[in-house]
């Protein structure tokens, strides 16, 4: 028989430490549930729930603290970074943005509680180039609602943990053993749906070469800037004469294109993720002359080729 409880009172603290930075550094390990535990585990004296919010709110300093420098000093390139490790690439700094958009530097707070929201939260503020002390302010806040609203859930389903804890502890190795299949299914599962999405954005990509060659030639090549306002804002350059999709009236203009017209998406997301569903979705529409730009704009400044400001209301 495996006895939970001894093992709970004696690294508790420091098992909810290293789940919650874990976690906040953006691996597939959620912690929250630690916390509820834990926060049961207090309540019937196993440990001290002082020393479980103090050191739950240190692996957040830690982490977040890391990823908001980070993001100052390398701006869009860390969120790409992030993008590529995460199992949910299409979607981890889209639905940030998305929240930013609408709550602005609140995003630190409300995202504690979205997963992936609050990885990416941290790093996007540093990009966004929030204030230190705003920053060190909301998520700080957000990490002490947090925090105590998983040791709180643990108060009020004490005795129903406690009941799980002795039914795992009467399971023995088994029951670690099971733990341990559903976190190895879950990680699967997002890393089958990670080569799905992928598998369905396999397009014919432009390189910024033959791009070029297009522009310098005289042919007729539409290009249309997909980032969000939250990226533009975090790199304003766009390529020459660049139409930005959320420009009203879009759809028009590209319906009234000739279909034999290239037209040209790019981003700055991994595997230009954004701009290959946006030409995908045209494909399927009957545009023929339709591509993502292979490496973004990215890779268009890589290659030096000129860019112009294009300022973000």
């Amino acid at each position: 028989m495996l006895d939970i409880e001894p093992l709970i009172r004696q690294h508790g603290v420091a098992v909810v430490f290293v789940n919650v930075l874990l976690e906040r550094l953006g691996l597939p390990i959620p912690s929250f549930p630690a916390l509820v535990i834990a926060g049961a585990a207090a309540l019937g004296g196993g440990v001290n729930v002082v020393s479980v919010a103090t050191a739950s709110l240190a692996a957040c300093a830690l982490a977040d603290g890391g990823w908001y420098l980070a993001g100052r000093h390398y701006g869009g390139r860390i969120l790409k970074l992030l993008c590529h490790i995460s199992l949910s690439p299409d979607s981890c700094i889209r639905q940030t943005e998305a929240t930013w958009m609408r709550w602005g530097g609140w995003t630190l707070a409300l995202g504690k509680f979205i997963p992936g929201v609050a990885t990416i939260g941290p790093p996007l503020a540093g990009a966004m180039r929030l204030p230190a002390i705003r920053f060190l302010a909301v998520d700080a806040a957000g990490a002490v609602i947090w925090i105590a609203s998983g040791l709180a859930g643990g108060f009020l389903l004490h005795a129903q943990i406690a009941s799980l804890l002795a039914g795992l502890s009467r399971a023995g190795a088994a029951s670690i053993a099971l733990l341990s299949a559903v976190l190895a299914a879950y990680i699967a599962l997002k890393w089958w749906e990670r080569q799905r999405f992928f598998k369905a954005l396999r397009l014919a990509r432009i390189t910024v070469d033959e791009l070029k060659w297009l522009r310098d030639a005289g042919r007729n090549a539409f290009v249309v800037d997909v980032r969000s306002a939250v990226a533009r804002r975090s790199e304003p350059r766009v390529i020459p004469g660049a139409l930005l999709l959320e420009e009203t009236g879009v759809r028009e203009r590209l319906d009234n294109l000739p279909r034999d017209t290239e037209i040209i998406f790019y981003c700055t997301c991994p595997n230009e993720a954004s701009a290959a569903m946006i030409a995908k979705r045209l494909l399927e529409e009957g545009y023929t002359h339709v591509r993502p730009l292979l490496g973004g704009l990215d890779a268009w400044m890589a290659a030096g080729y000129s860019t112009e400001l294009r300022s973000v209301a």
